[in-house]
């Protein structure tokens, strides 16, 4: 068994207005992650070992390490709720098994063209929860079938399945264990203990990068683990 784990140590960084200000470190942020931001405004700031993110539109924050066979992803977040400029209680969301259908061996090969659009992620393959969309109204699961897209939008990201009720949704300034594994041919996702979603997966199905998704908002990000079996 092994696990990876993210060390935020040394490490505050500003992106605004796509310049980048940062101290490097071995284990460094950068080296882990690949931003996509829609707003090229992000805000990432070091909270000893804890990232707040400032995010005035679309972000995907991606796991560089590509994932496969069995392996489990382990975070706690915090949707922060104290009247800021971006404080929203919306988006909490995430992809996982990402692919790129035209460039199976290098998700990042059109980084720069997604930009952290959310409509250009129509292009890939991964599941995908978005917790407390719609602004806080919606938890919901999808599988995305990028090779469908431009053909048949209806089969690009079905809706597997959805929660409307409210200890389902979004609470401010709420800590929130989340987890995803891979794991005999399932996987799961689940938060604070509670398992909301599954899903069949064989023959690799369960493979790819980790994505965290946020639009529009301000969260505490920590103890980013995966383990594999």
């Amino acid at each position: 068994m092994k696990r990876f784990f993210i060390s935020y140590s040394l490490i505050t960084f500003f992106f605004l207005n796509s310049a980048m200000l940062f101290a490097q470190h071995e284990n460094s942020f950068a080296k882990q992650w690949k931003t996509e931001d829609e707003s090229h405004a992000l805000r990432i700031i070091e909270r000893a070992d804890t990232l707040e993110l400032i995010v005035p539109g679309g972000l995907t924050l991606w796991y560089q390490q590509r994932l496969t066979g069995d392996y489990e992803i382990n975070y706690r977040i915090c949707m922060v709720m104290k009247g800021g400029k971006y404080d929203r209680l919306s988006d909490l969301n995430c992809f996982w098994a990402a692919n790129d259908p035209k460039h199976p061996d290098n998700l990042f090969a059109r980084s720069e063209w997604r930009n952290g659009v959310f409509k250009n992620y129509n292009t890939l393959n991964l599941f995908y929860v978005g917790y407390g969309g719609n602004d806080n109204s919606t938890t919901r699961f999808r599988r995305y079938r990028g090779e469908y897209y431009g053909v048949a939008d209806d089969k690009v990201k079905p809706l597997l399945n959805e929660y409307t009720d409210a200890p389902h949704l979004l609470a401010p300034n709420q800590w929130y264990q989340i987890q995803i594994q891979v794991k005999k041919g399932i996987t799961t996702y689940s938060v604070n203990d509670e398992e909301l979603f599954r899903y069949s997966v064989t023959d690799g199905l369960g493979d790819g990068h980790f994505g965290l998704r946020l639009l529009q908002n301000h969260v505490l990000f920590t103890g980013f683990k995966v383990t594999t079996f």
